[in-house]
């Protein structure tokens, strides 16, 4: 389901429980809440589309806000909804909250670009959407917000693959509903949840498939995610928090993140870009590496 990604400008890569209480409240009303979490699991930004640029690669869409503009690169994996769960097209003058998972690394340019995961059109002022992660009591604590999956919630997944609310738990979610109650967190019983997992691969898809349909330029680097391919090159991933040590029999090579540097046994070789995260949990490293791993 993946197509090619290419990041634009500076570095040609992208960067760019619960209290409940009786009386329910509309999804836009103000509620104050006092939950708080050290991270966000998405970045969030809005405004109203001002400007439309295309090229082969995505389509840039410039929006201006409350106190900046933004630009958002749209490409043929991100989701595009109206806050009512129907899928729409972008225009011009549209009303938009963009979403780009908190994990994608960006570069500071201005005005600051993003290839979000989700964009949501804003046309109905009694609907709501917002993404998020939601842990094992279905709350998302930087969002303030409790999930009640009821019979009536309409539940699919990008990929297709059948799901059931107990599949939610510590899911990428877009969630989609109206009324709150007057909690902290919020509570919510979502007209409809839709689980982001659109980045499954085929576990039949040869290593070139994978480096096709999953890629970024960086700097005219072709970077390419590094666990998936070593392990369908039967190469034992060993994650160190910053990068992973991969092996198989005597061979062994140490990758970090943001270091061109790599190990290699006892020698130390270097790459032309550095590994990097380009997607949540996903460390690409240059072909070049996968290339050597094949030999």
């Amino acid at each position: 389901m993946k197509l090619n990604k290419f990041v634009p400008f500076a570095m040609s890569t992208l960067l760019i429980g619960g209290v409940a209480v009786p009386e329910a409240v509309s999804a836009k009303e103000e509620v104050k809440a006092e939950v708080t979490s050290d991270e966000k699991a998405f970045v969030k930004v809005e405004g109203t589309i001002e400007g439309i640029e295309k090229n082969e690669e995505f389509i840039l869409y410039t929006i201006k806000g409350k106190e900046e503009s933004s630009a958002l690169a749209i490409n043929k994996e991100t989701l595009i909804f109206d806050n009512t769960g129907k899928k729409v097209e972008l225009k011009k003058g549209d009303k938009v909250s963009a979403y780009t998972h908190a994990d994608k690394p960006m570069i500071m340019i201005y005005p600051p670009q993003y290839t979000p995961d989700v964009v949501i059109v804003e046309k109905d002022k009694e609907n709501t959407a917002v993404v998020g992660i939601f842990d094992d009591e279905m709350v998302d604590s930087y969002l303030k917000l409790q999930l009640n999956i009821g019979d009536s919630t309409d539940i699919s997944s990008i990929s297709g693959n059948k799901v059931k609310a107990d599949d939610l738990k510590g899911k990428d979610l877009l969630v989609f509903y109206k009324e709150t109650t007057r909690s902290i967190p919020a509570q919510t019983t979502p007209e409809k949840v839709v689980v982001l997992d659109g980045n499954t691969v085929d576990e039949d898809a040869t290593v070139e498939q994978i480096i096709e349909d999953d890629h970024y330029m960086v700097d005219g680097v072709k970077m390419v995610p590094l666990r998936l391919l070593a392990e369908k090159l039967g190469y034992v991933v060993d994650s160190t928090g910053n990068g992973a040590i991969i092996s198989k029999g005597a061979p062994s090579y140490t990758i970090t993140r943001g270091q061109k540097e790599y190990g290699y046994n006892k020698s130390l070789l270097k790459f032309e870009v550095a590994p990097e995260l380009l997607e949540p949990k996903k460390t690409y490293v240059p072909v070049e590496l996968i290339d050597e791993l094949m030999e």
